[in-house]
């Protein structure tokens, strides 16, 4: 279980991906914003920053993940990566409710990026040391 612990992860981005997709879709129907508009109701424009926040995180977070797990960290890195996905799920629960809320899950995540960036960090810097 161990060492598929990042696919787990990966795949519970994609599905997370998913579901902002997903969110802002039916917002864009429900408030009859037409496309291309990006504005027009709050709680449409909320979930439009929720899924366009997730993507940018997971573009620095996918990487950081997968290199820690290549350099030797599996098991922490799916650690750090659960952490990661279950703060941007709180992130974007308490976003589309209210915008002020979002702090707590924004930090939680971050965190578990953080982790993944460090343990990244470390082990290419042990291996190019190493040779």
């Amino acid at each position: 279980m161990t060492e598929n612990l990042p696919a787990l992860v990966t795949l519970l981005t994609v599905l997370l991906q998913f579901g902002t997709m997903w969110v802002v879709g039916h917002a864009r129907s429900k408030y009859r914003i037409q496309a291309p508009a990006i504005s027009g109701h709050p709680v449409f424009e909320r979930a439009y920053r929720v899924q366009m926040n997730t993507l940018e995180n997971t573009v620095m977070f996918l990487p950081t993940l997968w290199l820690a797990a290549h350099y030797g960290y599996v098991f922490w890195a799916g650690i750090a990566g659960l952490v990661w996905v279950l703060g941007r799920v709180w992130y974007a629960v308490a976003y589309l409710g209210d915008a002020g809320k979002r702090g707590a899950g924004y930090m939680v995540g971050m965190v578990g990026w953080a982790a993944t960036l460090v343990m990244a960090v470390l082990g290419l810097g042990r291996a190019l040391l190493v040779g």
